[in-house]
């Protein structure tokens, strides 16, 4: 296969080289083909076309993604069994993988909104739990890219690995969704973690909280809602300047304070 560069070269040299191979769609159901990436020659070189086209044939390459991961419980006597299957973030990666590098496409994550907050599994254990919302961008062969993309990944955790999760979780939630690959029933996750009752929180938890200057503002964001589910939004705290404020002005302007000025 003529890379671009020796195409290039030829023309230089005044010859005519062969035209650019053409993307043909391999059939539904077929096995796609897999590269030796340490040899180059055996690597193609994409074809260079408008990144929405790029990801079509991205999309056209991946089709479906199969249940094959297992979730695995243990019975009463200790024996384990397969409860459900579910697609993983290892499965979009494996499937998405080659045909992003097939159509010479990049998915990056070019920001990261991560919230926190403490929780307890139905059993009392302490949970740290992750929310992240995470921006993307899909870049084609030619170096134009698609407007900017969004998805969010929540997760629960005992112990480190909760952002490392919620971001895996945004990731498949990103190829699934803008790939649109059929995925058939809702899956629960390979970890499943009952929610048990959240501690009560005070109103001068919330005031802390709020008045932390390390609460991101998709953390204020959430606290808002928290406090309107719990009818806290009224309630009157001494602000960090020692005068009476709603817990709802006062998470309302620290929030303008850390966007700018933005509603």
């Amino acid at each position: 296969m003529t890379s671009l560069t020796e195409r290039a070269e030829l023309a230089a040299n005044g010859t005519v080289p062969a035209p650019a191979p053409q993307y043909t769609a391999p059939e539904a159901g077929a096995a796609l083909p897999v590269f030796d990436f340490e040899d180059n020659e055996a690597y193609p070189t994409p074809e260079m076309v408008p990144v929405h086209i790029a990801w079509l044939r991205v999309r056209h390459d991946v089709r479906s993604v199969g249940k094959t991961d297992e979730h695995k419980e243990k019975d009463k006597n200790g024996r384990p069994y397969v409860k459900y299957n579910f697609r993983g973030v290892d499965a979009a990666i494996n499937a998405f993988g080659p045909a992003t590098l097939r159509h010479g496409v990049n998915v990056m994550a070019v920001d990261m909104a991560p919230s926190y907050r403490d929780t307890k599994s139905s059993r009392g254990t302490p949970m740290r739990e992750a929310t992240l919302v995470t921006t993307w961008q899909i870049i084609g062969p030619r170096g134009d890219s698609l407007p900017l993309l969004k998805s969010a990944g929540e997760s629960l955790d005992s112990g480190d690995k909760g952002t490392a999760k919620a971001q895996s979780l945004a990731l498949r939630a990103l190829l699934f969704n803008t790939g649109m690959i059929p995925t058939g029933d809702p899956e629960p996750e390979a970890v499943h973690v009952e929610r048990g009752e959240a501690p009560t929180r005070t109103a001068e938890d919330y005031r802390d909280e709020i008045i932390n200057p390390k609460t991101t503002p998709g953390r204020l964001e959430q606290i808002s809602y928290e406090l309107r589910s719990a009818r806290m939004l009224h309630v009157l705290v001494q602000n960090e300047s020692g005068d009476e404020e709603t817990l709802d002005a006062l998470g309302l302007r620290h929030y303008k304070e850390r966007t700018g000025g933005g509603a």
